[in-house]
């Protein structure tokens, strides 16, 4: 089969070995991979928890028809659509935990809106209601809103019914279509003292539920923004794995800090998301209420291509390969 693998020279696509699917997993018929920024890093050569290095096919989630299921898996079945998370997506095969594929809703959705989905419901969901212990009526700031996974995260807290929903992004562009996908009020976290545009929109309460996708570089303005027993939920580092961190403003507002990473959680917690999040949202997405832009297609034959849109960092919604 065709997959795009990291070599000493980059992505390229190759002929490798069909995978087979363990005994708790299915084998996918890929007909669709969407791209998410930990890609750029496994393209790169890094580790992203078990999988990395030469050799490496990227790629962390798809949708397709299942070909074949393991020995114990009985919910799945050959022949069904599914959107999955797991490694290897950007193949023309690839195999996934039979807890983490979800059925592709029977609307004509396309298997490109499907592979734009799995990542960003279970992220968001998760960091939202769970983690974040959302409460309607509740105010939520999403940092870095214009990515895909922010975009589903606005939706999702105007839909669980937040009072006051805020998106980041330091592209005007793309500031300007927040409000399409939910957001109240759009910030520009480049600009100086952006909490303070926060304390107005909430009363000068400040926002009871941050989901940080950037981290370092707003880290201080963040907690400056929270409400007193606010919580800030960090789902992701664009902005930096390490900064200056503001002790004592955490302690007087007795900021909750979550951290959150599907790296190292085990099997049965993340079948354990992917269930509450079905059981949360799945009629919004049958619905297609809950949905994603796209902002390009590539083929297979063009990953690292693709890859070089993402990392651009000029598009706004999902990249997706067509296998």
């Amino acid at each position: 089969m065709k997959a795009a693998v990291v070599t000493d020279k980059g992505v390229e696509v190759r002929e490798v070995p069909k995978p087979a699917p363990g005994p708790e997993q299915v084998l996918v018929r890929v007909r669709a991979a969407g791209l998410n920024r930990a890609d750029l890093q496994v393209a790169a050569g890094h580790s992203h928890g078990p999988i990395g290095g030469a050799g490496t096919i990227v790629g962390l989630e798809f949708a397709g028809e299942v070909e074949a299921v393991g020995s114990s898996v009985t919910l799945v079945k050959p022949g069904d659509r599914v959107m999955c998370t797991g490694n290897g997506g950007y193949a023309e095969y690839a195999v996934a935990d039979w807890g983490r594929a979800v059925p592709v809703p029977a609307n004509n959705m396309s298997w490109e809106q499907a592979a734009t989905l799995p990542i960003a419901l279970q992220t968001m969901h998760n960091a939202i209601v769970t983690a974040g212990r959302f409460k309607p009526g509740d105010s939520v700031m999403i940092q870095g809103a214009s990515s895909g996974v922010g975009l589903l995260g606005l939706q999702i807290a105007k839909l669980k019914g937040a009072r006051v929903v805020i998106g980041t992004s330091t592209n005007a562009m793309r500031r300007e279509r927040l409000k399409e996908f939910g957001a109240d009020v759009a910030i520009d976290t480049t600009e100086s003292n952006w909490s303070e545009r926060v304390l107005a929109a909430t009363d000068n309460k400040g926002v009871d539920l941050i989901v940080d996708q950037v981290s370092a570089s707003v880290a201080n303005e963040n907690m400056k923004a929270a409400s007193v027993l606010g919580r800030i939920v960090n789902v992701g580092r664009l902005g930096g794995f390490k900064g200056e961190f503001n002790y004592d403003l955490h302690a007087l507002k007795r900021i909750d800090y979550i951290g959150v990473t599907f790296r190292t959680r085990s099997v049965e917690e993340v079948r354990e998301i992917v269930r509450a999040m079905r059981a949360d949202l799945w009629p919004d997405v049958e619905s297609g209420r809950l949905k994603l832009p796209i902002d390009k297609v590539f083929p297979l034959d063009k990953a690292a291509e693709a890859l070089a849109h993402m990392k651009a960092n000029q598009h706004f919604g999902k990249i997706v390969l067509a296998t």
